[in-house]
């Protein structure tokens, strides 16, 4: 039996729907129902609903042998976990942004809100540049707006928010996508179930 923890919401269904492609489906989780993990033992599956971020820490403690989380959330935890797969879905990308007029001033440090603190710590490390992280939870495109920062690191999809409110992307730092993750020590005892899944998954993947 895999245990497979699932992020809730649109990503979340996607993903359930190429697994079901793939023979790995479970009636149960798509009825209407207050059960919080939903089981298939004729296609040795065990599925259950999480919020998104909370994927890789269920699949690094164990609690899970497969997941699926964004690259995004992946490097922002810092997760522990193999990554066997692009899952190809949930494409967006991280970006640097601020007002259209927006010009660095060299002189002194970046003040940078983002809720990726670690991506853009990382980030800001390579190009050996000075900041101030500002840390907040939503609407960071207001920060620079208001004058709270001078830039910020977030998600991209579209940039239509960004161009409503004349702001532009700068710099991207880099492309963001579902990916298909395993506990490491749960992959070393179930490799061959493992395995045969991803190989399967591969079948279902879009078409960049």
């Amino acid at each position: 039996m895999l245990n497979i923890a699932l992020p809730k919401g649109r990503l979340g269904e996607k993903v359930y729907k190429m697994l079901e492609k793939a023979g790995y489906s479970c009636d149960e989780i798509t009825k209407e129902s207050r059960k919080l993990i939903f089981t298939d033992e004729a296609n040795g599956v065990q599925y259950f609903w999480v919020k998104p971020s909370d994927v890789p820490i269920y699949v690094e403690h164990g609690a899970a042998d497969l997941g699926v989380a964004g690259k995004d959330v992946l490097l922002e935890n810092r997760s522990d976990v193999y990554e066997l797969l692009d899952l190809r879905i949930g494409k967006c990308r991280m970006a640097v942004a601020s007002k259209n007029d927006y010009r660095d001033d060299l002189s002194k440090p970046l003040v940078v809100a983002t809720k990726f603190v670690n991506i853009a710590k990382d980030y800001y490390a390579g190009k050996n540049r000075d900041i101030d992280i500002i840390k907040l939870s939503g609407s960071i495109e207001l920060a620079p707006i208001l004058g709270l920062s001078d830039v910020i690191v977030d998600i991209v999809e579209t940039g239509t928010t960004l161009r409503e409110n004349d702001l532009r992307v700068f710099e991207e730092i880099l492309p963001i996508s579902a990916r298909l993750i395993a506990n490491k020590a749960r992959y070393k005892f179930k490799n061959t179930e493992i395995d045969l899944m991803t190989e399967r998954l591969k079948k279902e993947l879009p078409d960049d």
